[in-house]
């Protein structure tokens, strides 16, 4: 069952964010991005209060690199569909369970240590290039009761 409603359109355009976002880090590192932006919708809270949908959490300005290039307007897979159902349907994965930010850090060739905090949230964890951050329970309390 869906935590989050999702039309046919949102289920691509999530498809596309995944893989425009983390085609490079493997499907548990695409399922981890759409973990993010699936907290986002539910939670609320911080820079995400009023995101409800898919389009409205994808189409915030500046939160995601991947509408700048090109990756994201090509068409949805379908294995990149299959892993934005699973994120619909509510799936989720440490260190993306709680997290409402991540980030590469360093270059593409050259990945960075992860900082200790980001925007003042803890780490959560990496998963290959990527650092995930959770927001303090002060920041948003309402993440950690979404499941």
């Amino acid at each position: 069952m869906a935590v989050v409603k999702a039309r046919k359109q949102d289920i691509d355009m999530l498809a596309r964010l995944l893989r425009a976002e983390a085609e490079t880090e493997g499907e548990k590192g695409m399922l981890l991005v759409g973990n993010v932006g699936i907290n986002r919708i539910r939670a609320n809270c911080s820079d995400f209060k009023g995101i409800r949908t898919i389009p409205q959490m994808i189409n915030q300005p500046h939160a995601f690199e991947a509408l700048q290039h090109g990756l994201y307007y090509q068409n949805a897979r379908e294995r990149e569909r299959r892993l934005a159902q699973r994120t619909v349907n509510g799936e989720r994965d440490w260190p993306g369970k709680f997290s409402l930010w991540y980030f590469r850090p360093g270059t593409f060739d050259n990945p960075g240590p992860c900082p200790s905090t980001w925007y003042n949230q803890p780490l959560a964890g990496r998963w290959k290039k990527h650092c995930f951050y959770e927001p303090t329970a002060t920041e948003c309390e309402n993440v950690y009761n979404t499941f």
